[in-house]
C-alpha cells in the first residue's frame, strides 16, 4: 500500500485551506505519482468546485493561421517552413475575410489569429488586418498575435512594443494569445529555441497588453525537456504576474506533440522526450489549479492536445474550460496531433454533461452566452469537418 508522503500531504491541506503553494511545494507536487497524483488531482477538483462550481465553459472560435512562412525555425515547430520553400504558403486579406464571414455567419464569436514570422510582415501588416476585419465585423472579438510576432512586428517597423499594442487596441484588437511562453526558463528555451522571443521579452509584451486595458491567455508548453523545478517556476512566474496585473483570463497547458517536431525527427537534442506521459498530463492540469487556482479562476483542458476523452477526463483534475470549436486549426496537426480540427457544440457540450458538469458557451473574455433551449446550433450542422477554406 501507498503512503503519502507527509509534506504532500502538507502541501494539498495548505492549498485547501487557502494558502499560497509555494516553490519548493509545488515543485514536490510537480513530481508524484500513484496515490499521491490521485490526492493532487482530487485536492485539485476540490478547489475546482469551491473557485468556480460546476460549469464547464468553452467558446465557438476560428482559428486561423494565415501564413506558415517563418524565420525562427524552432525545433519544436512542424508547422513553419522558410521564404521560399515549396510548401510556404499565405492566406490573402480576402481569403481570410472569406473565412471570417463565412465563421461570422456560423455566430462564432472569436476569431484567433496566428502565424509565422513572415520576414515582409511588420507591425503596420498586423494593425491593418486588424482594422480590415474589425471593420467588416464590428461585433467579432479578435484575439491575435502571440507575444513572438508582436515582438517581431514592433522590430521590423520600428515601434515599441507600447506603441504597436496601442495601435493594434486602436484598430480593433480584443485580446492576445499568451503563447510562444513555452516554459519561462532561458536555459531551455536556448536549447530547443535559441531565436525565440526571450523570457524578459515575453514578460514585457504581456505586462505591457495588461497595463494597456488587453487581455491575455497564459500558456506552458511541456513533456519536452524540463524538470519539475521548471514546471514549478514558471507557473509562479505566471501568478506572480497575475497578482500584479490581473489580465490574465485562462491558463492553458500545452503538452509536447513530439511526431513532426524537427528536433526529434533529427534527433539534434538526445534529452527531448516524445511528449508528456498521461501521468504528466493529469499533473499538469491539476498542480495548475493548486498553484494559480487562486488568482485564475479557468483553467482549460486543450481537446486539440490531449484528445476530447482525455480532455473530459481533467474536468475531473481541475480544469473548468475545454477551449473552443476552432472551426481549423494547423499548428497541432502538422506536428502530428490526431485529434482532429473542430469539435461541434453538442459533442463538446456531451462531453460535459457526460462528465456529471453543466456545459456553458462563453465568450473570449468568459462572460456567458445564451444557449436558447431546442435551437439547433449551426455549428453543429458541420459534423466535425470545417467550413471551406477559402482557397
Amino acid at each position: 500500500m501507498t503512503i503519502i508522503r507527509a509534506e504532500v500531504r502538507r502541501a494539498l491541506n495548505r492549498a485547501l485551506e487557502g494558502h499560497p503553494t509555494t516553490l519548493e511545494e509545488a515543485t514536490l507536487l510537480a513530481s508524484v505519482r500513484g496515490t499521491e497524483l490521485k490526492a493532487l488531482t482530487g485536492a485539485a477538483d476540490e478547489l475546482r468546485r469551491l473557485q468556480v462550481g460546476e460549469r464547464v465553459t468553452w467558446v465557438a472560435n476560428l482559428n486561423l493561421n494565415y501564413t506558415n512562412i517563418c524565420t525562427a525555425r524552432c525545433g519544436f515547430c512542424a508547422f513553419s517552413r522558410p521564404p521560399g520553400a515549396p510548401d510556404a504558403w499565405r492566406i490573402s486579406l480576402e481569403q481570410m475575410q472569406s473565412r471570417v464571414d463565412q465563421a461570422a455567419a456560423l455566430g462564432v464569436s472569436e476569431v484567433c489569429l496566428q502565424a509565422g514570422l513572415a520576414p515582409d510582415l511588420d507591425g503596420e501588416d498586423y494593425v491593418r488586418l486588424t482594422r480590415a476585419l474589425k471593420e467588416r465585423h464590428p461585433r467579432m472579438h479578435l484575439h491575435a498575435f502571440s507575444p513572438q510576432e508582436i515582438l517581431h512586428g514592433a522590430r521590423a517597423s520600428g515601434r515599441s512594443v507600447e506603441d504597436l499594442l496601442r495601435a493594434l487596441k486602436d484598430a480593433g484588437l480584443g485580446s492576445l494569445p499568451g503563447t510562444s511562453a513555452e516554459i519561462l526558463d532561458q536555459g531551455l528555451r536556448d536549447r530547443i529555441s535559441p531565436r525565440r522571443i526571450r523570457v524578459e521579452e515575453w514578460v514585457e509584451v504581456i505586462t505591457t497588453a495588461h497595463r494597456l486595458g488587453l487581455t491575455t491567455t497564459s500558456t506552458v508548453m511541456y513533456g519536452f525537456l524540463e524538470e519539475p523545478s521548471h514546471l514549478a517556476r514558471h507557473l509562479l512566474r505566471l501568478r506572480t504576474i497575475q497578482e500584479q496585473t490581473g489580465g490574465f483570463t485562462e491558463f492553458v497547458p500545452l503538452s509536447f506533440v513530439h511526431h513532426q517536431a524537427p528536433a526529434w525527427l533529427d534527433s539534434r537534442i538526445p534529452e527531448l522526450r516524445a511528449g508528456a506521459t498521461g501521468c504528466e498530463v493529469l499533473v499538469v492540469h491539476a498542480l495548475a489549479r493548486v498553484v494559480l487556482g487562486q488568482t485564475f479562476r479557468n483553467i482549460q483542458a486543450s481537446w486539440v492536445k490531449e484528445g476530447p476523452r482525455l480532455a473530459q477526463i481533467l474536468l475531473d483534475c481541475g480544469a473548468n474550460d475545454l477551449g473552443g470549436t476552432l472551426l481549423a486549426e494547423n499548428i497541432s496537426t502538422a506536428a502530428g496531433s490526431k485529434h482532429g480540427e473542430f469539435q461541434p457544440p453538442r459533442e463538446l457540450n456531451r462531453l460535459i454533461r457526460d462528465a456529471g458538469r453543466l456545459p456553458a458557451r462563453r465568450d473570449t473574455l468568459y462572460r456567458l452566452l445564451a444557449q436558447p433551449a431546442g435551437i439547433v446550433d449551426p455549428l453543429d450542422s458541420l459534423s466535425c469537418e470545417p467550413p471551406d477554406r477559402g482557397g
